[in-house]
């Protein structure tokens, strides 16, 4: 999918290859195939590419529960993310779901899978809502 409700997926969620499989206010499942582009220089994956993974599943699912309160949108606050296993190929998924959906701000937790289903990421997301 390379747009969220009208709005393009552009920058570093094209640039990392990151996939929406699937999008609504209550859940966001993202995926990225792992390439050299997402190793750091050990040969595995850069803790960065699962905060931006968690970041961008997390604003996607925010972004979409705000526009139903009719909302402009929403601006991160805070991501946490833990790593739990190294990954060095293959395809990680991302589910996000809201924890909070409050009127100001929300917070979403994302947890990331390799492709034998194992988590090796979890993160959560505070953002903003935007009026």
């Amino acid at each position: 999918m390379t747009s969220i409700d009208g709005v393009a997926l552009k920058g570093w969620s094209v640039a990392m290859g990151i996939t929406i499989v699937h999008s609504s206010s209550e859940e966001v499942v993202g995926e990225i195939d792992i390439g050299e582009i997402h190793q750091q220089s050990f040969g595995i994956v850069h803790g960065g590419v699962y905060c931006g993974l968690i970041e961008t599943l997390g604003s996607i699912g925010a972004y979409l529960a705000a526009k139903e309160r009719g909302h402009s949108g929403v601006a991160g606050l805070e991501n946490t993310t833990s790593f739990v296993r190294a990954v060095s190929s293959g395809r990680i998924r991302g589910v996000a779901k809201p924890i909070a959906k409050g009127t100001s701000t929300q917070l979403w937790e994302v947890v990331v899978c390799d492709d034998q289903g194992r988590v090796v990421s979890l993160g959560r997301v505070r953002l903003l809502c935007l009026h």
